[in-house]
């Protein structure tokens, strides 16, 4: 073989991509060589997906002060790619759920942060940049990060003010006049994984607020504000998102980057896969292997197999999936472009003791998937 891809997503709670993408480059290089091994590891969108992209793509980290969820200052950071026409935004890198440490407090928690970013990135001179949603600590509909760009939403009373989870219910009027001129002319495409609607059962609130620490009291008090907020959106910006699916990812932040930013929400394996142009990257290559965690009937639902799979498909590249565990319902992944699937769990042990031979077994299985490659060349 001459080239070949590496495209894996991460094994949650166990390997990041860019770590399977080293073993498994180490272990091609002992049957190949001289290969080209182009690696491109998979972001979801969370905490790690401007150091994929950059991995991927080249480019600087770029530090900026700006607030945490709880409107404090802190020193946070987006990628400028290599291209220097694109930029990678993280939410998680100043309104993710980690920096709140046991102050969980969906309530109170903001997404200004994310606004000042996206900013500061756009006034480094990109036309394009790439929003992450996931890991949020916050429940505010992005109405803060709308704040920090200049959309002004009003009280009962005419005040302006920052809504919050707890706060949302408090906005009788959302007036976008004032959004920053500097985002005229900018491609904005927000990564969203998930396709909950903004409200209702499967919405924001209750599907992810007791992650962030909601109480069911509060999570049904966050409820009533993301409703308001859906509605003061319909009235005052003509935009009907309630259930539009992925607008619920993050707190609602789908909602509000569509509302407030006129961005698309966009699969995060497409977004990925666009921006690294991969479908050139395609052309002479002889492999494409890609992965993750856990492989299931759950797969065709947009994760990273299925859409680097259907991508290959089209050029007529083979693709192996080396994943962790094989679930039940997989068989219709073969039809969207998967060659094989293999798990890399070579003794049947319990999650807890496999995790700890994990990257031992990976570099095992990719040894030996190449070894039987070169055993067909003789």
């Amino acid at each position: 073989m001459k080239k070949i891809i590496l495209a894996p997503d991460s094994f949650k709670g166990t390997m990041g991509s860019m770590e399977i993408c080293a073993i498994m480059r180490e272990s091609i290089r002992k049957h190949y060589p001289r290969a080209e091994i182009i690696a491109i590891p998979i972001a979801d969108g969370g905490e790690g997906s401007v150091d994929c992209f950059l991995q991927a793509m080249g480019g600087s980290r770029e530090a900026a002060t700006v607030r945490n969820p709880f409107g404090e200052d802190m020193r946070s950071f987006y990628g400028l790619l290599g291209d220097g026409r694109t930029a990678v935004v993280e939410m998680a890198a100043c309104a993710g759920l980690p920096l709140v440490e046991n102050r969980k407090d969906p309530l109170r928690a903001t997404t200004y942060g994310v606004g000042e970013l996206i900013l500061a990135a756009a006034r480094g001179g990109v036309k394009k940049i790439i929003v992450g949603l996931g890991g949020s600590a916050t429940n505010d509909g992005g109405c803060g990060a709308a704040c920090a760009a200049g959309v002004r939403f009003e009280n009962s009373l005419g005040e302006s003010f920052i809504p919050a989870g707890g706060t949302l219910k408090d906005i009788a009027r959302i007036d976008t006049a004032g959004l920053d001129p500097i985002l005229n002319g900018i491609e904005i495409v927000t990564m969203c994984d998930i396709d909950n609607p903004m409200i209702g059962p499967r919405g924001a609130s209750y599907v992810f607020g007791p992650q962030k620490g909601a109480t069911p009291v509060q999570a049904d008090a966050l409820e009533e504000g993301v409703i308001h907020l859906s509605e003061v959106i319909r009235r005052d910006l003509s935009m009907d998102l309630a259930n539009v699916p992925g607008a619920g990812a993050a707190g609602a932040m789908g909602a509000g980057m569509l509302a407030f930013w006129g961005a698309r929400l966009q699969m995060g394996i497409d977004t990925v896969l666009d921006a690294v142009c991969f479908d050139d990257m395609l052309k002479s290559a002889d492999l494409v292997i890609t992965g993750e965690g856990r492989i299931d009937g759950q797969t065709l639902s947009g994760k990273a197999v299925v859409g680097v799979a259907r991508r290959a498909r089209g050029a007529g590249i083979p693709v192996i999936a080396i994943v962790g565990d094989i679930g039940d319902g997989v068989e219709p992944v073969y039809a969207e472009g998967v060659s094989s699937i293999i798990s890399i769990n070579r003794a049947a042990v319990d999650f807890s003791l496999a995790r700890l031979r994990s990257r031992k077994d990976l570099a095992l299985t990719v040894d030996n998937l190449m070894r039987f490659y070169r055993s067909m060349e003789k």
